[in-house]
């Protein structure tokens, strides 16, 4: 994990630092960080966090990003990533089956360190346990980053990063909800990986997004 540190500088070194900083943030920016979508832009953005980088990623928790870290990837992290996606190679459900089991892999590797090995599933503000929970939004930005991450490393070979998906029938009772989504490149079909109705370290929910919507 990575802890900011702050200290104070004469101005003209804090210009140049700032300057530095905006240099190396852009050097350590996704591919294609600049073709980002506006839905995909808006969940980082919204929060004040970037985007993920090929090394990094912020970690959201504690409901809708008011608990952040920073996680970057050792090599170890992208060793196991790599191997749990060549599980996936032979077709677009196998990744998407490789997918899960990636989600599960970070769920396990942050829960010990934020202690969000304690959450549970459906946790809202209703859980007042902010310390250990992911709300949706949390989950939906976390994964979407973790997408980014692996769409980066070229690990995605039937799948590119799809736009949050939103529901929320109030008629229907329905409570509101996001996810995150892949988009099959041969059928263009987008599948949400929703990890919020699951407790700590269970695959995330796959399927369809018409499918999902329907769910309660």
């Amino acid at each position: 994990m990575q802890v900011a540190i702050t200290s104070k500088r004469p101005r003209s070194a804090s210009v140049t630092m700032l300057v530095l900083g905006l240099l190396l943030a852009g050097a350590n920016a996704p591919a294609d960080a600049a073709q980002l979508s506006a839905p995909v832009a808006q969940l980082y953005t919204s929060v004040s966090i970037n985007p993920p980088s090929a090394n990094a990623m912020t970690v959201c928790y504690g409901f809708v990003c008011r608990r952040r870290e920073t996680f970057a990837f050792s090599t170890a992290d992208r060793s196991a990533l790599t191997q749990i996606l060549a599980s996936g190679r032979g077709s677009a459900a196998a990744e998407r089956a490789a997918v899960q089991k990636a989600v599960v892999w970070l769920d396990r590797r942050l829960g010990p360190i934020l202690g969000t090995n304690k959450r549970v599933a459906r946790a809202d503000f209703r859980a007042r346990d902010d310390q250990h929970n992911f709300d949706c939004w949390d989950t939906t930005r976390n994964t979407t980053s973790l997408l980014l991450v692996l769409q980066d490393w070229n690990l995605l070979k039937h799948h590119t990063v799809g736009d949050p998906h939103y529901r929320g029938n109030v008629l229907a009772l329905q409570t509101p909800h996001n996810t995150a989504v892949l988009v099959e490149r041969a059928t263009r079909v987008e599948w949400v990986v929703d990890l919020w109705p699951r407790g700590y370290g269970e695959k995330p929910d796959v399927m369809p997004v018409p499918k999902w919507v329907r769910e309660d």
